[in-house]
């Protein structure tokens, strides 16, 4: 799955197009690496989102096409 799909389908981020910006912007990482929209997150893949001061790591844990509010929490895990 795009990692701009997998923001919006997991709520980490709610629009795909916000989700788009921040990645396009540098802010989004994948496995510590700059990423693009368009890079295909895998299970065990770490994301992080940085803004401002804020710092948010998130590991996958699970990848549905399209998901409920309550599967969408199964499918990430915050590190803090």
């Amino acid at each position: 799955m795009r990692l701009d799909k997998f923001l919006k389908v997991s709520r980490i981020i709610k629009r795909r197009t916000v989700a788009k910006e921040y990645v396009d912007k540098g802010h989004v990482l994948l496995n510590d690496k700059i990423a693009k929209a368009s890079s295909i997150v895998n299970v065990d893949d770490v994301i992080t989102i940085s803004l401002k001061d804020k710092q948010s790591r998130y590991k996958i844990l699970n990848i549905f096409e399209y998901a409920t509010e309550e599967k969408a929490k199964t499918m990430f895990l915050e590190i803090k």
